[in-house]
C-alpha cells in the first residue's frame, strides 16, 4: 500500500487488508514515495478512526518505497495517479510495473480514481478515505483468498 508521506491513506490500507487476510498467509506493508516520515507512527486522525473501527495501526512506522519491494511483494497499490506515477519511475523492469495498481481501480476499473488526501483535511476525510479503502480491501482480500 503506497501514498505520498505513509501517515495517512497507505497506513489505513495496511491495516484495513491485514485485518481481512489471514496473516500466516499475507504479508501486507505500507510505504511512502517521500521520505519526510520515515520512522514516524501514523497520523494520529488515522490512528483514530482505525481504532474506531477496531483496527490499531499505532505500530506501523513510515517508510519510503524502494526497489526491493518490487521483489518482496506481488501487489503494490498506490492511492493516486501521482503515487502511481512515482512508483512506476522505480520498477526495474515491465514486470516489475505490472505489480503496481491504483488501488480504486478495485471498485472503478480502470478509471485511475484517486483516493483522496486527506491530510489538509478534518476528521470526516479519514473516515470517508476509510470507507473507500476498507470497500476496495474486501475486494483485494477476495481476490487474494481465491487465487491463493
Amino acid at each position: 500500500m503506497v501514498c505520498l508521506g505513509n501517515i495517512c491513506r497507505s497506513p489505513l490500507a495496511e491495516g484495513i487488508l491485514q485485518s481481512k487476510l489471514p496473516k500466516e498467509q499475507f504479508e501486507v506493508d505500507s510505504a511512502g514515495t517521500g521520505s519526510w516520515h520515515i520512522g514516524q507512527k501514523p497520523d494520529e486522525r488515522s490512528v483514530l478512526i482505525a481504532k474506531n473501527k477496531g483496527l490499531d495501526i499505532t505500530h506501523q512506522r513510515g517508510r519510503q518505497i524502494n526497489k526491493a519491494d518490487f521483489d518482496i511483494f506481488d501487489y503494490i497499490y498506490v492511492m493516486d495517479i501521482s503515487n502511481y506515477h512515482n512508483v512506476i519511475a522505480l520498477a526495474p523492469d515491465e514486470e516489475a510495473k505490472l505489480k503496481v495498481t491504483m488501488i480504486l481501480d478495485e471498485l472503478f476499473p480502470g478509471e485511475n480514481v484517486d483516493v483522496p488526501d486527506p491530510y489538509f483535511g478534518g476528521q470526516n476525510g479519514f473516515e470517508q478515505v476509510f470507507m473507500m479503502l476498507d470497500e476496495a480491501c474486501e475486494i483485494i482480500a477476495q481476490k487474494l483468498k481465491a487465487k491463493h
